[in-house]
């Protein structure tokens, strides 16, 4: 259990034209032709933030033409969708997608001024971060089992953080929790940034968010990992179990993706896709992505889609049981 302290036609001389005259290739408007803003739902800080801060350099390279990263935080990621919805699909425009104003939002909140599936041109996937628990040298524990056994002998005594009520880390934690059979605090925090802070500090025991950030301090004996939320142990931290081989029911992922509003003309999406497909593959933003533990996984625009169309039922019940439901 976890407590938490919120042309019409063109008639018929220009059919008999058609008819008389070879078939002409219509001539594609250039793009870009100006600068490219790529919005981002989160305060600076945290995995999205820097996906998008490591793609758009590369990203401005490759079409001349400079694409800024453009923060847009609030109300668990909304506040960045509906800018976006808002926008013309012209392609200079874009969201740093992920699972907070897309795949959370429609279940945490009774109302959104969107819909997912039809609102919003799904690009290219850009691959996921898988979070953990991370617990700080005060707390007195080095496992999952010894944190259990001290929350079971403290129940309500221990706290975790998250980067805000409805957020992975709150999901992740409620779950966790409730597999475990433990009850620990909940304390949300207003983005990934101030979280790890106050972690490092030591001023919260406890977090559920990427691990892979947490690494130095982990090898510096300051923090320990205690399990990570992927389904397989991740390369950045091979000696931290995975929750499932552990016996708990707890495998989500922070996902990573561009989106744009509807109706985006498909030679815009697929420039973008294509360059994003070999942006992703170079080595330097490879090991970019390594540094937080985003693996890319290549997907379509159709794939992408249906994906995300997917992820909101996988996190549906997640959200429910969490009490983050319907606010």
């Amino acid at each position: 259990m976890v407590t938490t302290l919120t042309r019409r036609h063109f008639g018929k001389l220009a059919a008999a034209s058609a008819l008389a005259c070879p078939a002409v290739v219509q001539a594609q408007p250039a793009w870009p032709t100006k600068p490219v803003r790529i919005l981002i739902s989160f305060p600076p800080g945290g995995s999205s933030d820097f996906v998008a801060r490591a793609i758009t350099p590369a990203l401005s390279e490759h079409f001349g033409q400079q694409f800024i990263v453009d923060n847009r935080p609030g109300a668990g990621g909304t506040v960045a969708g509906d800018i976006l919805r808002r926008e013309q699909p012209d392609g200079y425009t874009f969201l740093l997608s992920n699972n907070a104003p897309f795949t959370i939002a429609p279940t945490m909140f009774k109302k959104i001024p969107y819909n997912v599936v039809k609102d919003f041109t799904h690009v290219c996937y850009l691959g996921a971060t898988y979070g953990g628990l991370v617990a700080h040298a005060n707390v007195g524990v080095k496992t999952a089992a010894e944190l259990i056994a001290k929350a079971k002998a403290n129940p309500g005594q221990l706290s975790f953080g998250s980067s805000g009520v409805g957020s992975i880390g709150h999901i992740t934690g409620n779950t966790f929790c409730r597999a475990a059979g433990i009850d620990i605090l909940h304390v949300p925090y207003r983005g990934a940034g101030p979280l790890r802070i106050d972690l490092t500090a030591g001023i919260i025991g406890l977090q559920f968010e990427g691990i892979v950030t947490s690494v130095p301090q982990i090898a510096a004996g300051e923090l320990f990992g205690l399990g990570v939320t992927s389904d397989k142990r991740l390369p950045a931290v091979p000696n931290i179990p995975t929750f499932r081989e552990m016996g708990y029911d707890v495998s989500v992922k922070n996902w990573h993706g561009i989106s744009a509003p509807a109706n985006l003309p498909p030679a815009i999406a697929e420039k973008m896709s294509a360059a994003l497909a070999d942006i992703c593959t170079r080595q330097a933003i490879t090991d970019q992505f390594a540094k937080i533990g985003n693996y890319y996984d290549p997907m379509t625009s159709a794939e992408f889609s249906a994906f995300v169309a997917d992820q909101i039922e996988v996190w549906r019940p997640m959200i429910i049981a969490a009490g983050a439901a319907g606010q």
